[in-house]
């Protein structure tokens, strides 16, 4: 696990650490809503269905893409955890 100690009695620095924690925490929201939409978009074509039932049903570049999304979200939402856990202390 990471730890991060910020000791300062300096407010400014903290202050603009926890901005950008706060700045970076709305990107990666709103990234992460981005991909949801994409991938309810594709979804809401093809059905809710797993890669495997979707091979010959889409174009591959499709299909290669939608699994990308999906890859790219969790990787976004393993980060924003991260950033949560920053903010709680």
């Amino acid at each position: 696990m990471t730890k991060v100690i910020a000791e300062n009695n300096d407010t400014w620095t903290l202050k603009k650490i926890r901005t950008w924690v706060d700045l970076e925490i709305a990107i990666l929201q709103k990234e992460i809503a981005n991909i949801q939409n994409k991938i309810g978009e594709f979804e809401s074509r093809y059905g809710n269905l797993d890669g495997d039932s979707l091979y010959g049903r889409v174009d591959d570049m499709e299909l290669l893409e939608w699994e990308g999304e999906i890859e790219t979200m969790n990787r976004l939402r393993e980060k924003l955890a991260r950033l949560f856990i920053i903010t709680r202390f």
